[in-house]
């Protein structure tokens, strides 16, 4: 597929996406206010289905989940997550129980978006809160758990390209070590079709994998951390070999 073509897909997907953020933001909100918390949860949520639709639809980027057996709805888990591109923000509505959010404080702030956000129960963090940041992130997630969401950290802190290793900070293990709930450990490959930067979607199937879940009753939030990222880099290895050597030299 040329270039140009990749490229006029992708702006038709982005006119999808700005148009549905624009109505999922300003409009929806206001009409399901009134709602119970889950009825606005499946409402709000629609976005993100929407758009990994009109993903497919438009670029022609699919995704096909492994591990599948490892979920069990009937618990809520600490998610751990890889995070490449804005994709996994989308599509986990897809792939996972009823869930929210860890979130930098400031995405709270845009307009439109900060105020759909808010009415899904996130947790917000200011990352230059210190220690107090991380006994909020433990009393806020905790809340959210014991109403039985699923509770999504990306635990570099942001996106890294495909082959890149960020820092795993441990705030996500320790939500999960704190409260007892499993960490559940995800794998994938989104920024090897979703960049970071720039208008093109590379068509193909993004390989999502859940691994099984992580204990943490009696265990260190250090000793769950290391587990979860042992676990999420080594599947890693395997999704993206030549991303990882292209890196290493």
């Amino acid at each position: 597929m040329t270039r140009v073509r990749l490229i006029l897909r992708g702006l038709v997907f982005q006119l999808g996406f700005i148009t549905s953020t624009l109505v999922f933001g300003l409009l929806v909100p206001p009409l399901v206010w009134p709602l119970p918390r889950e009825r606005r949860y499946r409402i709000l949520t629609g976005w993100g289905r929407f758009n990994i639709w009109w993903l497919r639809v438009t670029c022609g980027v699919d995704y096909r989940v492994r591990g599948q057996e490892h979920l069990d709805p009937s618990r809520p888990h600490v998610v751990l997550s890889k995070h490449q591109s804005a994709w996994e923000t989308l599509a986990f509505v897809n792939i996972l129980p009823r869930q929210t959010w860890v979130l930098k404080r400031e995405l709270m702030r845009i307009p439109l978006f900060g105020w759909t956000l808010s009415m899904l129960d996130p947790v917000p963090i200011d990352r230059q809160g210190g220690r107090r940041a991380l006994e909020n992130l433990v009393e806020e997630g905790r809340a959210r758990l014991d109403r039985g969401l699923w509770v999504i950290v990306f635990p570099e802190g942001t996106r890294v390209r495909p082959g890149e290793h960020g820092r795993y900070r441990l705030g996500g293990a320790m939500l999960a070590a704190h409260t007892g709930y499993p960490v559940l450990p995800v794998a994938l490959n989104s920024g090897s079709h979703w960049p970071r930067k720039g208008i093109i979607r590379h068509p193909g199937t993004i390989e999502v994998v859940i691994g099984p879940p992580i204990e943490t009753a009696g265990r260190e939030p250090a000793e769950v951390l290391a587990a979860a990222e042992q676990w999420i880099e080594t599947e890693m290895e395997r999704l993206e070999p030549q991303a990882r050597a292209t890196t290493a030299d």
